[in-house]
């Protein structure tokens, strides 16, 4: 190497006999080095010299006496560490602060360890059990009541009704029936097995029915169409004697003219209008 090519790249002055670093290749001196390329230490504000340590965390640099907690000062040199809003903190200054403390035992829940969020609130992995078998729930299903989580194991057991029909626990979509609880699925018809969840029905001899069952059952039959009578549109119905019809059909059997409010002739499950029932 000649003396020009081993002056600095930047101010030209001789580095024979002078502490020089390289970059790129090129020879700089020490001063010219530090104030183009030296970055600045975020804890003195400093240039960090070619010759001292250079510890960096996301984009930001420090000497290394300047990398230290910025509550108690301490060292966070080879030690773990925490950062919040870029500041860094060692881990007990970042827990005593900021760390989420545990709803069950109140004690800090630690950086990098796992927690259990519910309803804005945190547990230690291990503090999340259910109050009945104190077994750790994780990530299984649980049935909250009032302030106190169970496993759904022993909220069945201890809370929730159970199925009339199934004989299985009621954790939701339950329906009561003569003071017994169904499951919505289970609930149907003594007859046809249809499910009643939604639907008309109503009930013989503390059974439910369906309406169509029921009629066909229990229902007393129209004289006029054979259909049952079961109540429905409106639940109007004539009765004379021992028999009985929709009020739309009691009609006369002749004309077909409707006797409602009307006088009228019997004869057998027949019913005529007046003028008919002369030309009998």
């Amino acid at each position: 190497m000649d003396d020009k090519a081993f002056d600095c790249y930047r101010c030209k002055k001789s580095l024979y006999g002078q502490k020089y670093t390289e970059r790129e290749d090129n020879p700089y001196c020490v001063t010219c080095f530090e104030s183009i390329f030296a970055n600045k230490c975020e804890g003195c504000k400093n240039p960090i010299e070619c010759d001292s340590k250079d510890l960096s965390y996301k984009d930001s640099h420090w000497h290394e006496a300047c990398f230290k907690c910025v509550k108690c000062t301490c060292s966070l040199v080879e030690k773990p560490f925490a950062a919040k809003d870029e500041l860094l903190l060692c881990i007990d200054c970042y827990s005593t602060e900021y760390s989420a403390k545990c709803f069950s035992c109140k004690a800090t829940i630690m950086p990098g360890s796992r927690k259990i969020e519910y309803k804005g609130c945190n547990w230690h992995e291990t503090c999340f059990v259910c109050q009945g078998c104190q077994q750790p729930i994780g990530s299984k299903s649980f049935v909250p009541k009032h302030s106190s989580l169970y496993c759904v194991d022993c909220y069945e057991k201890d809370f929730a009704q159970h199925c009339a029909a199934c004989k299985k626990a009621i954790t939701k979509d339950g329906i009561s029936f003569e003071e017994q609880p169904f499951h919505r699925d289970c609930f149907l018809c003594t007859g046809c097995k249809k499910k009643l969840a939604g639907e008309k029905f109503t009930s013989q001899d503390d059974m439910p029915y369906c309406m169509d069952c029921f009629g066909n059952l229990f229902a007393q039959k129209c004289s006029a169409c054979a259909q049952p009578i079961t109540g429905q549109g409106g639940g109007q119905y004539i009765s004379f004697e021992d028999c009985q019809w929709h009020s739309d059909c009691f009609a006369c059997s002749k004309c077909n003219l409707s006797l409602i409010g009307q006088k009228f002739l019997s004869q057998q499950s027949q019913v005529f209008c007046t003028e008919c029932g002369q030309d009998m």
